[in-house]
């Protein structure tokens, strides 16, 4: 009787779960507001307008190379029209994304360099600094912000720069509250605890530890202050005390073109458009982010 030889397959190892980070599944709830990705690819077309300017029209933004069409209504020659020194509106438009998004961009950027530090030292640190921070915070936010940058802008007599850093010393103040309430969230971490029995010192616990924790506020407070800047500055320089002509600024070119909105109303409306269709894409982007970082959601 023969004995049959038999072989066992080893066993196949169970397949452990894949890990899966926590930007991943912010991309996944990112991904899924449509209304957000589809104001990010507006916004991006919008900053290769502004950064292509030259090579997507050819008239400057201030050249009045017609000046026997004024107040041309829009044609398949000029997309957005004529305006009242001649000057092709679409060029105008163009050149003037530069100037609203440059402000917009530059003004965020000054919001989190002042929101940034002062947010994460105030959750960190805690008592009397915090206190401080907060009470100025609040002074700041029961300012009303187009009051106090009408008397700013009147004392320095407008301009770019003057109106960049008007809107970011409104504009830090959401920065700051965002990186605080994400600072204090991990103060109390085991990670934060062994770093601090290690004699690690604040600075060191802060810029190395809890604000690399704390990029997703960052990027929100970033993305959201550049719409409120850009609101600030439109409005600023529809009441003549913003960007100076002729430099081109959509608030500007708005409140000229509201002196001819009953008859030429490509001078009012193109503008305003552009204003309005940039802002809302900031803003819904910025949302959409909030969301999608929102440590609350779970991963799907």
């Amino acid at each position: 009787m023969t004995e049959v030889a038999t072989t066992s397959a080893p066993l196949a190892k169970p397949d452990r779960p894949r890990q899966r980070s926590p930007l991943y599944f912010a991309w996944r709830r990112f991904s899924d507001n449509k209304a957000a990705v589809g104001a990010g690819i507006v916004l991006i077309i919008l900053i290769l307008m502004a950064i292509f300017a030259p090579l997507i029209t050819g008239t400057g933004g201030n050249e009045q190379a017609f000046l026997t069409q004024a107040l041309a209504f829009p044609s398949a020659e000029h997309w957005f029209g004529i305006d009242d020194l001649g000057r092709d509106f679409f060029g105008r438009i163009v050149y003037g994304a530069r100037v609203s998004l440059g402000i917009g961009f530059s003004a965020a950027l000054f919001s989190l360099v002042v929101g940034l530090p002062l947010g994460a030292l105030a959750g960190y640190l805690g008592g009397r600094f915090d206190w401080v921070i907060m009470r100025i915070v609040e002074l700041f936010s029961v300012v009303p912000p187009l009051l106090a940058a009408l008397l700013l802008a009147s004392v320095t007599r407008g301009g770019l720069w003057a109106i960049i850093l008007i809107a970011a010393l409104f504009g830090w103040v959401n920065v700051c509250l965002l990186v605080r309430a994400q600072v204090k969230s991990f103060r109390e971490k085991e990670f934060i605890i062994a770093a601090q029995a290690l004699g690690a010192s604040p600075w060191h616990i802060i810029w190395r530890h809890l604000i690399p924790n704390s990029v997703s506020p960052i990027i929100v407070g970033f993305v959201l202050a550049i719409p409120l800047a850009m609101m600030l500055e439109a409005s600023l320089s529809f009441l003549g005390i913003g960007v100076q002509p002729p430099t081109p600024s959509w608030g500007q070119m708005i409140n000229v073109g509201m002196n001819f909105m009953f008859f030429y109303w490509h001078m009012a409306v193109f503008p305003t458009a552009a204003l309005a269709i940039t802002i809302l894409s900031a803003s819904l982007l910025g949302d959409g982010l909030r969301d999608a970082f929102d440590p609350t959601l779970k991963g799907r």
